[in-house]
């Protein structure tokens, strides 16, 4: 069940104030204050519901699973303006109100409206990991346990590059959502992935090739369920995660977290790539040993994260 906040007087980091911002949640396992907390944070175009019936990390979060509904407190924010239950009304006027540290903020808040005061975890994918980043910067006694997925504590040049090509399909394009999801697909996956699903077939009834039928398909699909204002500041977010703008450096702001930090990559991952993770994780060794990095090894690139649930669930089963 949607469950919703209200969190008043909020300024932004650009130093915008906005009166009231409607957060909106769900809640998923064991009642709130009854069991240790996993706040799981949504990827770009995910939402809040997390499991259960049309949930989107269902592989790896239930009952019996990796992140067990018996034994946890599972919660997940909306973020403000991912258009879940209309909660967009912020952005026609500047879907660059936020950035990703900006959502951090707006989720510790709600944190403290719900008296949660300690975090068994903090896991999320893509720009739902890079927020938790940015959430472990701001309060570096909140989480035990650190597990940011198929992403890094700020935004590369290459994953800017491709976020200014989606801004641009969607300001000027005809079909925005759907153009810009199919090129966004095209960085999700891998060219072996894609080779391994189709392999040059051909669609005889739809006379396209076989990929072109996917992602014409995926590009309706989500045009049919998300909104261009919601699709513009989600991706202005992913482009602006960045845990040291403002502050004295990396290992300056990684000191002070006391969490337990679980970077987990995808060797095939072409948007936020291995080799990144690899550079974070050698220059946290330098500061602090709670930090371990594990990989999917999968040809599906970035999505692997959605994909490889057996893998992602042995790799965090010592944390839950």
């Amino acid at each position: 069940m949607l469950q919703k906040l209200e969190i008043l007087n909020y300024n932004t980091t650009k130093n915008k104030r906005i009166d009231k911002i409607t957060l909106t949640y769900e809640v998923f396992g064991r009642p709130m204050h009854s069991a240790p907390v996993v706040l799981v944070n949504h990827a770009l175009t995910g939402n809040s519901t997390v499991c259960g019936d049309h949930g989107w990390w269902n592989g790896l979060i239930g009952k019996g699973k990796c992140i067990d509904t018996n034994v946890y407190t599972i919660m997940s924010f909306n973020i403000p303006g991912n258009g879940y239950n209309h909660n967009d009304e912020y952005l026609y006027h500047d879907y660059k109100i936020f950035n990703a540290r900006d959502i951090a903020a707006i989720f510790a808040k709600g944190l403290q409206l719900l008296e949660i005061n300690s975090l068994h975890a903090v896991i999320g994918g893509s720009v739902g990991g890079g927020i938790a980043w940015e959430l472990a910067a701001l309060k570096p006694k909140l989480i035990k346990n650190l597990i940011p997925v198929a992403t890094d504590w700020k935004s590369s040049d290459w994953l800017r590059a491709n976020c200014l090509v989606q801004e641009q399909i969607l300001l000027n394009s005809h079909n925005p959502v759907h153009d810009a999801r199919l090129h966004a697909m095209l960085i999700y996956r891998s060219p072996n992935s894609l080779k391994q699903k189709f392999n040059r077939t051909y669609n005889v009834e739809k006379n396209v090739f076989n990929i072109e039928s996917w992602l014409l398909h995926h590009g309706k699909k989500l045009d049919d369920r998300f909104t261009l204002p919601a699709y513009k500041q989600l991706n202005h977010i992913l482009a602006n995660i960045d845990i040291v703008s403002g502050r004295d450096g990396f290992l300056e702001v990684i000191k002070p977290i006391e969490s337990k930090i679980f970077i987990v990559s995808v060797d095939s991952d072409m948007f936020f790539t291995l080799d990144e993770d690899l550079i974070t994780y050698q220059e946290i060794k330098k500061v602090k040993q709670t930090v371990e990095h594990r990989i999917i090894n999968s040809i599906h690139g970035h999505d692997a994260f959605l994909i490889e649930f057996e893998q992602l669930s042995g790799l965090l089963a010592d944390v839950f």
